[in-house]
């Protein structure tokens, strides 16, 4: 399955409700082990929060192996690539080890806890 993010969300991938749908088009096709294209041609910009929902959350569910030979990346720069890269660096690790995700989401509430 090839999906061309430009016809799909449109040249500015930032927000992580774009993500959510790019996920959720590809969560059920990658855990069958198909493999799936996502063509970033076209996309001009970019933002962490849509690779941490489009890409990142599949790491709940998929083993980073398999992620990384079922889902292809092309057509995206190099600044891209490196906040993909790191965006499944950090959910591999936050998703497979308990003590950092614990770590992690006790950071995380104090924040929110924080700017209430």
């Amino acid at each position: 399955m090839k999906i061309a993010i430009k016809d799909m969300i449109g040249p500015r991938c930032i927000i992580k409700e774009d993500g959510q749908k790019i996920y959720d088009t590809i969560i059920a096709p990658l855990k069958k082990g198909e493999i799936i294209t996502l063509d970033f041609d076209g996309v001009t910009q970019f933002a962490s929060p849509f690779f941490n929902f489009a890409i990142g959350q599949l790491l709940k569910d998929i083993e980073e192996e398999s992620l990384r030979r079922l889902l292809q990346i092309v057509n995206l720069n190099e600044t891209g690539s490196l906040v993909v890269e790191r965006v499944i660096e950090n959910a591999a690790k936050y998703h497979g080890n308990k003590d950092y995700r614990k770590i992690v989401d006790d950071i995380l509430e104090q924040q929110a806890k924080e700017l209430v």
